[in-house]
C-alpha cells in the first residue's frame, strides 16, 4: 500500500492565490498526493475581545484583520478546486469549527482532516464522520481517551479513518518526536497510522515512513522565512522533493519480509562457495 504524502499549505498562502498555486505546483512537480488547507469562520474560533485586540500585519492593526486576512472565501476556493482538477492533484481542509465544515461541503474534495486540536471536539467529528470521506485525525495533545472517543465516533458512523501520530509543537523537536506511538496507536485501536510532522529536516519523516505509516503529512512553504506562523515548520520545495523521492524509494526497499535468495545472489553465491562446494 502506498503511503498517502500530503503538503499541508495550511495558511502558508498568506490569503494570497498566486502563492497558493505556487504551492500546489510544488506538492506536484515533487510528487506529493494531495494537498491540504485550513478553514475557520474566525466569530466561531476567536472571541469578539481577542479579534479586536491591536496586531500589525499587512492587512491592518487588529486580530480580526490578520485572521481574516488569511481566510480565503468561496470563490476563492473554487478557484484552487479547479486548479488542483487541472493539475491533477487532490485537495481537501481542516476545518476548526462547524460552519466552516459545513462550507467546506459544497466542494468535490477527497479527504477530510481532524486538526489535533479539533480531536476533542465531539460535534464537528460527528459532523465529519457523517460524510463518509477517508478522514485524517491527527493526534496531537490528546490522551487515549479523546483518541478512543474520536475512533468511536468514525466507527459508529462506519466512516472510513486513520489516525495520524502527532506531536502539536511548531518546530518539534527531534527528542519529543517518540514514533514508536506509531506502532502503539496501530496495536490498541488496530487501524491505520499515518504520520503528521512539524519537525525540521527530513531524517524523523523517512524513519515513519520505514515504520509503515499510511499517510505523511508535513506543511510546505515557499521560503521559511515568509510571514507566519507556520512557516519555519514547514518544507522548502527542494527538501519536499528529496523527502517525497526518500520514501518512494523506502516503499520499494522494504518489500514483503520474505527471505529468500534472489536471482542476482545466485551467480555470486556459486563463485564465492566454489572453494567448498
Amino acid at each position: 500500500m502506498s503511503i498517502t504524502i500530503i503538503a499541508e499549505v495550511g495558511i502558508n498562502h498568506n490569503g494570497d492565490m498566486d502563492i497558493c498555486k505556487q504551492l500546489i505546483d510544488v506538492a506536484v512537480k515533487t510528487g506529493c498526493d494531495a494537498v491540504k488547507f485550513q478553514k475557520r469562520d474566525i466569530d466561531q474560533v476567536y472571541t469578539q475581545e481577542f479579534l479586536a485586540e491591536p496586531r500589525e500585519s499587512q492587512w491592518g492593526t487588529t486580530q480580526r484583520d490578520q485572521k481574516e486576512g488569511l481566510e480565503f472565501n468561496a470563490e476563492q476556493y473554487q478557484e484552487i478546486e479547479d486548479y488542483c482538477k487541472e493539475k491533477g492533484i487532490d485537495w481537501f481542509a481542516s476545518a476548526w469549527d462547524l460552519k466552516s465544515q459545513e462550507f467546506l461541503r459544497q466542494f468535490d474534495s477527497k479527504y477530510n482532516k481532524v486538526a489535533s486540536a479539533m480531536i476533542v471536539y465531539e460535534d464537528l467529528l460527528k459532523m465529519i464522520a457523517e460524510e463518509g470521506k477517508r478522514t485524517f485525525v491527527s493526534t496531537g495533545m490528546s490522551t487515549y481517551d479523546d483518541i478512543q472517543k474520536a475512533v468511536d465516533i468514525f466507527r459508529e458512523a462506519n466512516c472510513p479513518f486513520e489516525l495520524m501520530h502527532t506531536v502539536s509543537t511548531y518546530p518539534m523537536r527531534s527528542e519529543d518526536a517518540n514514533l514508536n506511538v506509531i506502532k502503539t496507536l496501530r496495536d490498541k485501536f488496530q487501524c491505520d497510522v499515518g504520520y503528521s510532522g512539524h519537525e525540521v529536516g527530513r531524517s524523523i519523516s523517512v524513519a515513519a515512513a520505514a515504520l509503515g505509516v499510511t499517510s505523511l503529512e508535513r506543511h510546505v512553504t515557499l521560503d521559511r522565512t515568509m510571514y507566519g506562523s507556520d512557516q519555519t515548520a514547514s518544507m522548502e520545495p527542494t527538501a519536499l522533493r528529496v523527502l517525497v523521492g526518500g520514501i518512494r524509494k523506502i516503499e520499494v526497499a522494504m518489500g514483503d519480509g520474505v527471505k529468500r535468495i534472489i536471482d542476482d545472489e545466485k551467480p555470486i553465491a556459486e563463485k564465492l562457495r566454489a572453494h567448498f562446494a
